[in-house]
């Protein structure tokens, strides 16, 4: 069974099967083992971690990347502007490095997400983060969204390519009556284009587009301060609904 090894500072460890080293020192497998889920465990030279198990979250931080993934906050309000539905069923266009399709994917555990691209590395990097998570749910394939889009009545079409204008008519067509279209990109010239576009196929309904900024802030003792570096723009969210 594999594990997490946390300690106060927020540092983590996976355990898999075999003695964990650490900075702070090693800790035998054998002891990991007999720790149940929530028991604390020592390194050699006295540093108590805490067994945990490991979840979507913890498995994120570890994944391969090609391009690079949408942010959690962008990842997030996704999810909650289409409220999200465990048997949907989703087309993830621009699988990248495949963040964004194994994030929807650990939330429709009865539904399914194809995610597609036209680059042979990036659709490697993303089948085999596939193949990390573990996900059977997700199936993954070289397919230009521009050409067609090979399904009917999907409930979500994310769409992170360069000209997603181009994909719909195809997404129109793949849609079922209120399924959603999300479009994400980097630059306001292309949500201009895509908005445009959208306004002239009679069914589908411009909802809005969100750019989400986010500051994180330092909070130790008195030391109450956003932090220095923040993550600024990395997006534009575009949302539109059949209808």
């Amino acid at each position: 069974m594999e594990k997490l090894l946390v300690n106060t500072d927020g540092k983590k460890f996976f355990f898999k099967g075999k003695d964990v080293h650490t900075k702070y020192g090693y800790v035998k497998a054998a002891d990991i083992k007999k720790t149940k889920i929530g028991g604390k465990v020592k390194t050699h030279l006295g540093k108590e971690f805490t067994v945990l198990p490991i979840m979507f979250i913890d498995k994120l931080a570890k994944i391969k990347r090609a391009p690079q993934i949408i942010p959690l906050k962008d990842v997030g309000l996704i999810i909650a502007e289409t409220g999200l539905e465990p048997n949907w069923k989703i087309v993830d266009a621009g699988a990248g490095s495949g963040a964004l399709c194994c994030h929807l994917a650990n939330l429709v555990p009865k539904g399914k997400v194809y995610t597609y691209d036209v680059r042979d590395d990036h659709l490697a990097v993303a089948q085999e983060n596939i193949k990390f998570f573990g996900f059977k749910n997700i199936i993954a394939k070289k397919l230009s969204v521009y050409d067609k889009i090979p399904h009917k009545n999907m409930d979500l079409i994310t769409l992170d390519v360069p000209e997603p204008w181009m994909a719909l008519e195809h997404a129109f067509k793949a849609l079922k009556p209120g399924g959603f279209v999300v479009s994400y990109s980097p630059c306001m010239p292309q949500v201009s284009d895509f908005v445009e576009a959208v306004r002239k196929i009679d069914g589908l309904s411009y909802i809005k587009t969100v750019e989400l900024i986010h500051r994180e802030w330092e909070c130790i003792g008195r030391k109450q301060r956003p932090k220095t570096q923040q993550l600024g723009h990395s997006g534009f969210i575009s949302f539109v609904r059949k209808v």
